[in-house]
């Protein structure tokens, strides 16, 4: 296998630091980190009293330098104004530009508000759901959008990268991102804007056979600039560059084939200072390595951070975190930017806490990684080896001789509820999840695997999920990146919790699925602050200054996605019909109101005998049911963010169940389409449906 870090700066560097650094000038620096000063420099990028992109400031930080609200005065914070966003899922980030807010939630519906008063200005529908077809089963909507120069730039679930006038919501220029309409590519992240240039990503891997990359555009026009793949193409066509060549070299059997995946939906951060942009790199497509990569390798650039020169797009540096990643350990996390001291001296690093539980930080001038070391229970890999920056693997982790069991599972110690860092703390605050995994492909190999269209395509076994308690806990984590040790931790409300906001006033927001927004001391981690707004609060804070006064926003709504693997995600009774997204302001003697929403009880199921289950198609359901369950929730039972079947009375009717599910009349509201279905299938889904709620009635003693 080849070494996991790889510099492409060979006019400048001498033969002995290609592909490896000097491992004694590397220990020495990582013996003095704990003897460093441990008090960050401010960030790169400009300090600034808006919200313009996805993580604030060019360092993506999410850190606001305004500190009107601090530890003394928050006992004033109270709403300031509210809004329903009247979409049909939402967790997702506002941004804020020169008095107006923009947020971006469901599918890619834009809507501007007057940042003071919270009367809406404008809305744009793309009209994402009805455009995304088969494309609409594999994701859950977008989770931010961007600013720059009177313009919104926002992706759709079609692949569309649209910008908007700023001040009419007027549509300026569309972008086809995507190579085809079946090609399996979606957008959920949010587009980077910086130079006069867009970037954007997307996912798709999990599903279909996808080749990550990312596409760069002109601002003002849409046109395309460049375009990075992230996976090597079939070798028997012309590379298109050099990194391609090289990754290559990296990768056997026919993996082009299958896509190879390294998606990068979720994390990509511009680099001021440098002129840089980094990308977090996505896990493989298919996740079993033995399908798509057989004879090994590191699989390059899977799970892997890669810098690019913004103007170009060129290959600089890549750092591969799981080389050869076989567990959906992406590395699309955050990447957040920051100077720090490290053996006295000043130096430009990024930190990314990725899925696989290890805080890494990198100098981002050469990719050279400084540290890493485990945030919770991390049981795949031993360590990380400071000399070659390889994790140390444990034996039979890569389901070789049979299923393995590791911890953090599939949905990692860190998902993509973004983390914030403070330079005033020197601190990282991160929203952590512990719960473990089954891993185990039942013997599939290139051979025999195919992909399914439309379905779930992780080329693993049916019940690789299976044997390990699917609990989760939860917690609010600082952490100091230059000791590489915890500050303080805070447990939260299970299975999930929100992404975090640091401010200059000395402390840091986050939202919890148990319907409270919480702000704690950002050096002690003392709660001083907690709201209950009526629903869960997911998606990441932000703060901004208009008029002068500090405000606090952020989207409200049931949670959606991945959660519903995880047990207690519905125990919280939230309903899309009761608690509808809606986005929350607050400041210092506010005088807004938060309208009160019904009490969290859940969708009661119907007792209707008029569909008697039968157990043997109910239990076919069960397998056809997987395809439902991340918007419908686990055991037919909703976590709030789309119906609850079991209540629903169109699952007791043949032809309403066929109306929506086989032809799509709500594909409008986020539904989509499964017109391959049989009619036997449908019976089988209606059936398992009907089981679940007769089981949930007899439990209640109904």
């Amino acid at each position: 296998m080849k070494n996991s870090l790889h510099i492409a700066r060979a006019a400048t560097r001498r033969p002995r630091e290609r592909g490896r650094w000097a491992s004694s000038a590397l220990g020495m620096a990582v013996v003095l980190l704990g003897q460093a000063a441990g008090v960050a420099a401010d960030a790169a990028g400009p300090q600034e009293s808006h919200w313009t992109g996805y993580g604030g400031a060019a360092a993506e930080q999410h850190y606001s330098p305004l500190e009107a609200i601090t530890p003394a005065t928050i006992s004033r914070l109270r709403p300031a104004w509210t809004t329903a966003l009247d979409v049909p899922r939402a967790n997702s980030e506002p941004i804020e530009v020169d008095g107006i807010v923009y947020v971006a939630a469901g599918l890619s519906i834009v809507q501007a508000f007057d940042a003071q008063s919270g009367r809406r200005l404008w809305r744009y529908d793309p009209q994402a759901g009805q455009a995304a077809g088969i494309k609409l089963r594999y994701a859950w909507g977008v989770r931010g959008l961007s600013y720059a120069e009177g313009r919104v730039f926002v992706g759709t679930q079609d692949g569309r990268l649209i910008a908007l006038d700023a001040k009419a919501g007027r549509l300026l220029w569309s972008a086809q991102t995507t190579e085809g309409a079946d090609d399996g590519r979606y957008i959920t992240g949010a587009p980077r804007v910086f130079r006069g240039k867009v970037l954007i990503g997307h996912g798709g891997a999990d599903f279909s056979p996808v080749r990550g990359y990312v596409t760069c555009y002109d601002a003002a026009t849409g046109r395309q600039l460049w375009r990075f793949y992230t996976v090597p193409g079939n070798p028997a066509k012309p590379f298109e560059d050099p990194a391609q060549a090289m990754a290559a070299k990296t990768w056997s059997g026919e993996w082009w084939k299958y896509g190879g995946g390294g998606t990068v939906w979720n994390a990509i951060t511009y680099d001021e200072e440098l002129n840089q942009v980094y990308l977090g790199v996505g896990n493989g497509g298919p996740w079993n390595w033995k399908v798509r990569n057989p004879a090994g390798g590191d699989a390059l650039f899977l799970a892997s951070i890669v810098a690019l020169d913004a103007d170009t797009g060129k290959y600089l540096w890549h750092y591969q975190e799981n080389p050869n990643e076989a567990w959906d350990y992406t590395a699309t996390q955050d990447i957040e930017l920051a100077t720090v001291n490290i053996q006295g001296q000043p130096r430009k690093v990024l930190m990314q806490a990725p899925k696989n539980g290890f805080f890494y930080v990198i100098d981002r001038q050469s990719g050279q990684l400084i540290s890493a070391e485990k945030l919770g229970k991390v049981t795949w890999a031993d360590r990380i080896d400071l000399a070659t920056g390889r994790p140390v693997e444990r034996p039979g982790i890569r389901y070789e001789h049979g299923a393995s069991i590791l911890w953090p599972g599939n949905l990692g110690l860190h998902n993509w509820p973004p983390m914030s860092y403070s330079p005033k703390t020197g601190l990282a605050y991160l929203p952590t999840i512990e719960s473990g995994g089954r891993m185990g492909d039942d013997g599939i190999n290139a051979r025999t695997w195919k992909h399914a269209p439309g379905q779930f395509n992780s080329g693993l076994g049916p019940n690789y999920g299976d044997g390990v308690e699917p609990t989760a806990t939860t917690a609010l984590l600082a952490w100091n990146p230059v000791t590489q040790k915890q500050a303080w931790k805070i447990a939260t409300p299970a299975p999930w919790n929100g992404g975090t906001l640091a401010t200059s006033g000395g402390l840091v927001f986050q939202g919890q699925i148990d319907g409270y927004l919480n702000a704690y001391d950002a050096t002690s981690g003392k709660k001083v602050w907690s709201y209950a707004v009526g629903n869960a609060v997911l998606g990441a804070p932000i703060s901004y200054s208009a008029a002068g006064k500090q405000f606090i926003a952020v989207v409200s709504a049931p949670p959606v996605g991945a959660v519903f693997q995880l047990d207690g995600s519905n125990d919280y009774g939230w309903s899309y019909r009761d608690h509808p997204a809606r986005l929350l302001t607050f400041a210092l003697d506010g005088t807004g109101t938060l309208p009160a929403l019904p009490k969290a009880s859940g969708e009661k199921p119907l007792a209707d005998k008029s569909l008697v289950p039968d157990p043997a198609l109910a239990a076919t359901g069960t397998i056809l049911y997987y395809s439902c369950g991340p918007c419908h929730g686990g055991n037919a039972r909703s976590v709030g963010s789309a119906p609850d079947l079991r209540a629903s009375a169109i699952v007791l009717s043949a032809q309403s169940f066929d109306q929506v599910v086989r032809k799509g009349s709500l594909v409008a509201r986020g539904m989509p389409a499964f017109g391959e279905l049989s009619d036997a299938q449908m019976l089988a889904l209606r059936h398992y449906i009907r089981g679940e709620a007769n089981r949930a009635l007899a439990t209640a003693g109904h």
